[in-house]
């Protein structure tokens, strides 16, 4: 067989048809590589801190949200009856941070509330600051709205007693509040004032951290829950479920309102009659003597108004009863229509 010499063309035409296959397989191997490149691309990257573990879910965190904003509404109405006046417990934050960050973060001293959860393993915290507790404690003792020196020294017998009570309507709302997910046994085991030394979880130990900004008249302070991750670590399937959905704003009960009866009912408040209206001259008020008459423009048949604090309540009428001035109350006042929007 004679031996056949490939001409300059044929071997070109051999070397461009290895090389357009040797490009189709490396297109064909690379296609997959780029495809997970893109898929990587599309990816969201998520920092994670070391020294702050995400150990409590997002479900569990909007959980502890929604059952301690029902036990803000119900702590403020009880606090209310308790010191007769006016009291906003607002929830401003559900936060997960370590046991060294929540204690450095408080003053010094503070009012630091060592609490036991039964079942729960481990303690709780309450932290009241000294902001809003020594209000508290002032309007307990009699003081009035007006504010006062803010004291920097740890708490007396007689003001841990008095705190006392505010421990006692806190533990037994958050008792109801928890009703839903597990029957809590709680109580004071102790009080501290400075907070450092109270170590009841390694430093870097996860807890979760609930705010509540408390508002008394013109006072703002701040009253802290720290539960540690560890202790609710058994139940948390349960803060994961919708148990707690069931609790929720609802009518007050009968005990509530009694409560709030009891409370309110031993209150004294100023009653003021007013009998009529004048304008006199100051030369004629001078020389007013006993047994002088003013005459007034008011019809003695006419209502008498009551005012109940400085609001207008009822309509009246004067007379005597036992021989002592008195007014019969005939009716209340119609209130004023709301204006309409213009």
């Amino acid at each position: 067989m004679p031996d056949e010499v490939l001409s300059q063309q044929e071997v070109e035409s051999l070397l461009t048809a290895l090389d357009t296959g040797n490009q189709k397989r490396a297109a064909a191997r690379s296609q997959p590589l780029k495809q997970a490149a893109q898929m990587r691309s599309r990816e969201k990257v998520t920092p994670y801190d070391f020294k702050r573990p995400e150990r409590v879910g997002k479900e569990q965190m909007r959980a502890l949200q929604s059952l301690h904003e029902g036990f803000s509404r119900n702590f403020s109405a009880a606090l209310s009856a308790l010191l007769r006046m006016i009291v906003d417990v607002k929830l401003t934050s559900v936060d997960q941070l370590t046991y060294s960050e929540f204690v450095f973060s408080l003053e010094n001293p503070t009012c630091f509330n060592l609490l036991r959860a039964d079942p729960l393993e481990g303690n709780l915290i309450l932290d009241i600051n000294p902001s809003i507790l020594y209000p508290i404690i002032d309007r307990l003792l009699g003081g009035g709205k007006e504010n006062t020196p803010l004291a920097r020294r740890p708490l007396t017998e007689i003001e841990l007693r008095l705190v006392s009570r505010i421990n006692a309507i806190f533990l037994q709302e958050m008792k109801k509040s928890w009703l839903n997910v597990v029957e809590l046994q709680l109580s004071v085991e102790r009080v501290e004032s400075n907070p450092q030394l109270v170590q009841i979880v390694p430093p870097n130990e996860v807890v979760v951290l609930i705010s509540f900004e408390i508002t008394l008249g013109e006072v703002r302070g701040m009253l802290n829950l720290c539960i540690p991750f560890n202790n609710i670590e058994r139940i948390s399937s349960k803060l994961t479920s919708n148990s707690w959905v069931s609790y929720s704003r609802g009518g007050a009960n009968q005990s509530s309102r009694d409560l709030i009866a009891r409370h309110v009912s031993g209150s004294k408040v100023e009653l003021v009659v007013t009998l009529a209206d004048s304008q006199i001259r100051t030369a004629e008020l001078i020389g007013l003597r006993v047994g002088d008459i003013i005459t007034t423009e008011k019809d003695i048949h006419g209502p008498l108004q009551v005012a109940v604090e400085g609001v207008t309540k009822f309509h009246a009428h004067a007379g005597i009863f036992k021989g002592c001035k008195a007014f019969e109350v005939a009716g209340l006042v119609a209130a004023a229509p709301a204006k309409a929007n213009e």
